[in-house]
């Protein structure tokens, strides 16, 4: 789309000034997309891979480029992170109420609406990374 986009990077105190995102088109096209999405009400967001494998899901993730929900990096099975090696998809935004904000996987960047509160994503590394043992 270009020109202004309704989310930006997060700052991050932990990485250098001046990081960027060249997915924040794709969030733009997801923003157009919020109506067509059933009500969180009518129809709830659930990891399909952790029911297929009878475990549970801390907090869910949403691809933005084909709407693929997947659990979080606090759960077991990191799913959504699973998502985006396997297809490529690049961003994933959160659905917990409570956190407003998305997650660019291969610019390792927070997402925020430009008018949102930067403090929202977690602080310091990504919500996809966990260090090798």
């Amino acid at each position: 789309m270009g020109g202004q986009h309704e989310w930006r990077v997060a700052p991050d105190a932990g990485r250098p000034d001046g990081r960027a995102c060249a997915h924040l088109d794709l969030m733009d096209d997801w923003r157009l997309m919020e109506d067509c999405r059933p009500a969180p009400a009518a129809s709830p967001a659930t990891c399909t891979d952790c029911l297929a494998r009878g475990t549970t899901w801390v907090r869910l993730r949403q691809c933005v480029t084909c709407g693929h929900v997947g659990c979080c990096d606090t759960s077991t099975g990191r799913h959504a992170h699973g998502h985006h090696v396997e297809s490529g998809h690049p961003v994933a935004v959160s659905l917990a109420a409570d956190e407003d904000w998305a997650w660019c996987f291969p610019d390792e960047v927070f997402l925020v609406r430009a008018g949102g509160d930067a403090a929202d994503p977690p602080a310091g590394r990504g919500p996809h990374r966990r260090e090798a043992p």
